[in-house]
């Protein structure tokens, strides 16, 4: 096992476009880690300067406390999984993953086909070890794939996006297939994906990247329930958080057509005063119809119905803002509608509308019950 650490990590290419700016991670020991964040955040670029792969501008990069800078690839004990699987297409699986060992390794034939033996019944595939990579399904290549990084016994797995290229079924079979090998290991593991589906359901933690920059570092129910700025907050969850420009006034928040008010208890975890420009944030799954219209209700325009099987994605406007509400799939009330909406305080994130970060600190009483 390893950790891993990133202190100060920056990448430019030409002098002038920066990837990777600034970056300082601890990984720990055996910790499950997804890097996330939309296309051009450099979540790629920061794991291929680990694997040894890209150069590094500035920063240190270290593996059990050894700064790998300028050590080749080949000497960071570490494995990496790729998108495209990288298998040699003339070799059978055996020698696929035996290759590596044999090249960077002393061991014994004997002891590699033991190591090459007892990865393909973990991964399920000890029949397939004498056919070829192009007789192979897109399951079983991964399979073989994440079988080639196991039997190197490395310092920290390394997977970018490695399971993209598989269907919806296959994709979710993996990612549980994933998870148990993980926990058998105890390996180190840094994933790459622009799925927060799969980073949210495998990961210890989630890193969120933005332009280069570090936005948030958490396990993924502090990421999901306490974003520290509105772009995780818009990022993570699906579909995306609602947003309404607003400001505080007197204990409330008024926007352009509805004002809410506000608990003392809320306001005195407020990082904000009178007067301030806020942007206020709630979830589609805590947006509810209010059919009683209570005092604090919203009148909204149902523009459109989705199902989605066990729910309905509802499709609002109010006045010119559109929010989305996520509710059971009985519940389907028709296009044009005029409905009450209602949301519950608890849910509620604030954010300063010129810096874009949280203004709300979450304490004990404002956070999801544990199961």
């Amino acid at each position: 096992m390893s950790t891993v650490s990133f202190t100060d990590v920056r990448k430019e290419y030409d002098g002038s476009i920066v990837a990777v700016d600034g970056v300082s991670l601890d990984i720990e020991d055996g910790e499950f880690v997804s890097i996330v964040g939309p296309s051009g955040s450099g979540k790629s670029t920061l794991l291929r300067m680990l694997a040894g792969l890209e150069g590094v501008s500035d920063g240190e990069i270290s593996i059990r406390e050894r700064v790998v800078n300028d050590v080749p690839p080949q000497e960071r004990g570490i494995a990496m999984v790729f998108q495209n699987y990288a298998l040699y297409p003339h070799m059978s699986v055996r020698k696929n993953m035996s290759y590596g060992l044999k090249l960077t390794s002393d061991l014994a034939d004997d002891e590699i086909d033991r190591r090459v033996e007892e990865a393909a019944e973990m991964m399920g595939i000890e029949e397939l070890l004498d056919k070829r990579p192009g007789n192979l399904s897109g399951g079983q290549q991964q399979r073989v794939a994440t079988g080639r990084a196991i039997v190197r016994d490395p310092e920290a797995f390394l997977m970018d996006e490695p399971l993209s290229n598989l269907d919806a079924k296959l994709k979710i079979h993996m990612r549980t297939e994933l998870q148990r090998i993980q926990e058998e290991l105890n390996t180190t593991t840094i994933y790459v994906t622009h799925d927060q589906e799969e980073a949210m359901t495998m990961s210890d933690r989630i890193v969120v990247l933005a332009d280069g920059k570090l936005q948030q570092v958490g396990t993924p129910d502090e990421v999901y329930h306490q974003p520290t700025n509105q772009f995780v907050a818009d990022f993570i969850g699906s579909p995306s958080m609602n947003f309404f420009g607003v400001e505080l006034r007197d204990g409330a928040l008024v926007g352009a057509e509805f004002t809410y008010p506000l608990s003392e208890t809320f306001v005195q975890n407020l990082e904000a005063v009178d007067g301030d420009t806020l942007t206020l944030g709630v979830r589609p799954e805590y947006i509810m119809l209010d059919e009683e219209g209570s005092n604090n209700s919203i009148r909204a325009t149902v523009d459109v119905v989705e199902p989605v099987g066990s729910d309905n994605y509802i499709y609002l406007h109010i006045g010119e803002d559109e929010c989305i509400l996520r509710t059971q799939s009985g519940v389907r009330p028709s296009a044009g509608s005029v409905v009450n909406i209602s949301f519950d305080e608890s849910s509620l994130h604030l954010f300063d509308a010129k810096t874009n970060e949280s203004v709300f600190e979450r304490r004990a009483e404002y956070l999801p019950a544990s199961d």
